[in-house]
């Protein structure tokens, strides 16, 4: 693949340009460009046969293709990386657009995991794209209720509801079916168990299974909070992609969910652009080692910071026909706001965070934390913790 840098600056420096300029145009568009179309947007100091001159040597370079012999060029994926690369150091953000986007996101709160899901959703608005986040593990959570609702004749699903705005749900398996009226006297039997008030009179045979589910979810909620391999990623907005025509049908869908669903990939953008400290992104062929179908998808993902230390990234999943100086600005007023949000929120309620590399679980207790004021907090019994 060609690229802009040899041996003559000047004639490259126009050909690039062009290139710049028709890749904006679709962009506006969604139409394939001509000759005569982009000498009216900004190039009308040359002429309609030198600017098909230059598209006929980018479409032999890779980056233009034509759909008919007759028509117009569109970009291709080649085309977009050049383009999203002389954007990323742009903004195309209005001030008061930057001022609404940071007030939405600015909060100082104990439910911080319940923030990070919030800002996520604002960021799906505000991108019209699919977003994923990452999270380190918070520390000084407690379960506040925990709820159970009847499946089937030997299930259970149980909800755990933290503190720090947590859900998390697990199947308990029962030998008979229970009722509507069981199922309510062993939920106040939990919420005894948590808050040591007003233990419920229960049959011998109800305390007998609220205490075997209230032991078993009490020892997964342990070993899933103190022992984890991989971070937390948040996931929202996938429906927003089916607004885009390049996902109007089925296959193309299809791709873009088996990427959105793939968790490892997903992970992997994340720390790609935390470990570089840097915002960065992945436009139609980069994405087939992920994904084999996902040629017309881009991801974009910038980290985020607590007291400078990249903790998490944030990632928008997308069409590669999109705003990329528009969207590369909103990443970076997410992640300016949600750092800013995030180590104000920790500093103040005095919550630490673990890293995944870090978590282990020894004898019960917890290894040292990462606190916002960088020392070891005061190791707790983690049963202690949870009651």
């Amino acid at each position: 693949m060609k690229s802009f840098s040899s041996k003559k600056p000047g004639k490259d420096e126009r050909e690039k340009q062009v290139l710049l300029g028709l890749v904006e145009l679709y962009l506006k568009t969604g139409r394939p460009v001509g000759s005569l179309a982009l000498k009216e947007h900004g190039f009308d100091s040359l002429s309609p046969a030198t600017l098909r001159n230059y598209f006929a040597k980018l479409e032999e370079s890779g980056f233009l293709k034509q759909q008919h012999s007759s028509g117009g060029r569109i970009p291709t994926s080649s085309a977009y990386r050049v383009y999203a690369e002389a954007s990323c150091e742009g903004s195309s953000f209005e001030p008061k657009e930057r001022d609404r986007l940071l007030k939405l996101l600015a909060k100082e709160t104990r439910e911080v995991n319940l923030y990070l899901q919030k800002a996520a959703e604002i960021l799906s608005d505000a991108t019209q794209g699919a977003i994923f986040l990452s999270s380190p593990r918070f520390d000084q959570d407690f379960i506040l209720d925990i709820k159970l609702l009847s499946i089937d004749t030997n299930r259970v699903l149980c909800v755990l509801i933290t503190d720090f705005g947590t859900v998390r749900c697990e199947t308990l398996l029962t030998e008979k079916k229970l009722s509507a009226f069981n199922i309510k006297r062993i939920e106040q039997f939990f919420r005894w168990k948590i808050t040591n008030l007003g233990k419920p009179a229960l049959s011998p045979e109800e305390e007998a299974i609220g205490v075997k589910f209230y032991n078993e979810i009490l020892l997964r909620h342990i070993v899933n909070y103190s022992s984890f391999s991989y971070s937390d990623i948040l996931k929202t907005g996938f429906s927003k992609m089916l607004q885009y025509p390049d996902f109007n049908d089925a296959s193309s869908l299809a791709s873009g969910l088996s990427l959105f669903e793939n968790d490892s990939a997903l992970r992997s953008f994340l720390s790609e652009c935390s470990e570089n400290k840097k915002l960065q992104f992945w436009i139609g062929e980069d994405l087939h080692p992920f994904s084999p179908h996902a040629g017309s998808c881009s991801v974009l993902a910038i980290p985020y910071y607590i007291q400078g230390i990249a903790v998490g990234g944030i990632g928008v999943l997308c069409p590669s026909r999109v705003p990329y100086k528009k969207l590369f600005a909103t990443l970076k007023i997410a992640s300016e706001a949600i750092s800013s949000s995030l180590t104000s929120s920790l500093y103040k309620f005095k919550i630490s965070y673990r890293q995944p590399n870090i978590a282990e679980l020894t004898y019960g207790k917890h290894t040292p934390l990462l606190s916002i004021e960088g020392k070891t907090p005061a190791l707790e019994d983690s049963t202690q913790e949870e009651t």
